[in-house]
C-alpha cells in the first residue's frame, strides 16, 4: 500500500519552530516529487513548498520565503519541512504530497497546480500565545 505520513505538528508560540515530516511507504520515493501545501479553516489550500526527486531545486511560496526550508533524505524515504519564525497565520493542516518527477514542469507548476499520485492525511499546526 502506498502511503505518505505527516508528522510533527503541534501548538507553537509565535516565534517557534517546527519541524515536519513526510515518511513514504509502497512506491520508489526517489522517483517522486514532494511538495508541502496547508489549508487553514476557510481558504483555500495554498502550496507552500516543493522540492524535486533529486532534491536538487527547490520552490518556495512567497508567504514563506526565508522561514520555511524543504529537505529530503531518500535514503530515508522522508520529506521535511522546518519552520521557524511562526505566525499566528501560518496555523493550518499542512499535507505533504508526491508527484511521478515527469507530471510537473518544474516545482512552482506542482505547489500552483498539483497533480499528486498521494496525498497524506495532514498534520495540523496551531501558532498562538
Amino acid at each position: 500500500q502506498s502511503q505518505l505520513v505527516e508528522s510533527g505538528g503541534g501548538l507553537v508560540q509565535p516565534g517557534g519552530s517546527l519541524r515536519l515530516s513526510c515518511a513514504a511507504s509502497g512506491f520508489t520515493f526517489d522517483y517522486y516529487d514532494i511538495g508541502w501545501f496547508r489549508q487553514a479553516p476557510g481558504k483555500e489550500r495554498e502550496g507552500v513548498s516543493c522540492i524535486s526527486h533529486s532534491g536538487g531545486s527547490t520552490y518556495y511560496a512567497d508567504s514563506v520565503k526565508g522561514r520555511f526550508t524543504i529537505s529530503r533524505d531518500n535514503a530515508m524515504h522522508t520529506a521535511y519541512l522546518q519552520i521557524t519564525n511562526l505566525k499566528p497565520e501560518d496555523t493550518a493542516v499542512y499535507y505533504c504530497a508526491a508527484a511521478h518527477r515527469l507530471r510537473h514542469s518544474s516545482n512552482q507548476a506542482m505547489c500552483v497546480r498539483p497533480e499528486a499520485d498521494y496525498w497524506g492525511q495532514g498534520t495540523q499546526v496551531t501558532v498562538s500565545s
